[in-house]
């Protein structure tokens, strides 16, 4: 493992830096609970809007609870709601788009053109919508973020799979008698990772940010969950009095999407081709 990240280091400093950042922000979110943070929901309302100080090192928000501990635990929020929506989306998205491109004919024309309609639909606009129907909560907000990226994903995974579907090594197992089933999940899915695992950590990217927004206009994590968005949210309403809590609430919904986004492309110049000589040169 070490001499693995010692190559990264070596040869794409930008990649091991996007890794660095992703890890650690991954690591502060699941650590959360034994390094010792304050509680979350702990009010103490004689210390509410404080300034940083040694014992709130972002201070306190208008209910007096520490706005380092409600940052770190919603890191906690943001990557759950974001993983489950993105993997979610992924199977439901990846599986029409390796059927629609394995069957093709008929049954791709109707699904890929409901998955345009879908697609048509502004991203927010659509999980406000769902969300109106299933209810606000984490769970609400995974579920409509993984319907409003189906499309997304059935479409990205459909045009490589075509692609494949020609290759001679997939026609070489249709002579030999290799159901459906092992020459897609076994023969064309394997040459798929690479794009699957770079659009996922540029989609976990736009998936927080999605996430932020609903928990901002309160159709996330409900109170009291920890939430960035909902955090912004709230600390919007006292920026004159103390703009921290939304200040570092705001930068660590940045520097969470910037961590993956940065990784998402940094994955892409690495596992694309077309894009080889160009890494070879960096740095």
């Amino acid at each position: 493992m070490i001499k693995f990240f010692s190559n990264i280091m070596k040869n794409d400093k930008l990649l091991f830096f996007s890794i660095i950042i992703v890890s650690f922000q991954v690591a502060l979110a699941i650590c959360a609970p034994i390094l010792g943070f304050q509680d979350p929901y702990k009010m103490i309302m004689i210390n509410r809007l404080k300034d940083p100080n040694l014992m709130n090192l972002f201070g306190t928000d208008h209910l007096g609870r520490d706005v380092l501990a409600r940052v770190v635990y919603g890191y906690q929020t943001s990557l759950l709601t974001s993983s489950l929506a993105v993997i979610l989306s992924l199977i439901i998205g990846g599986t029409i788009g390796l059927l629609a491109a394995y069957y093709r004919g008929l049954f791709d024309r109707i699904i890929m053109r409901f998955m345009d309609i879908l697609f048509a639909f502004p991203i927010l606009l659509l999980a406000i919508g769902i969300i109106a129907v299933i209810g606000p909560s984490i769970w609400g907000a995974a579920i409509a973020i993984a319907i409003v990226y189906t499309p997304i994903f059935s479409r990205l995974i459909r045009g490589p799979a075509l692609v494949i579907c020609e290759t001679e090594y997939v026609e070489s197992a249709l002579s030999v008698g290799a159901s459906d089933f092992r020459i897609i999940f076994f023969h064309i899915l394997p040459n798929l990772t690479s794009v699957i695992l770079v659009q996922s950590s540029l989609l976990l990217s736009a998936a927080i940010l999605v996430e932020a927004s609903l928990s901002f206009l309160g159709l996330g994590a409900q109170p009291p969950i920890p939430s960035l968005g909902l955090s912004l949210s709230e600390g919007r309403n006292f920026l004159l009095l103390s703009p921290w809590p939304a200040v570092f609430s705001g930068l660590a919904i940045l520097f969470l999407s910037f961590g993956f986004n940065l990784l998402g492309d940094c994955l892409r110049d690495r596992l694309d081709p077309r894009l080889k000589g160009e890494f070879e040169n960096k740095f």
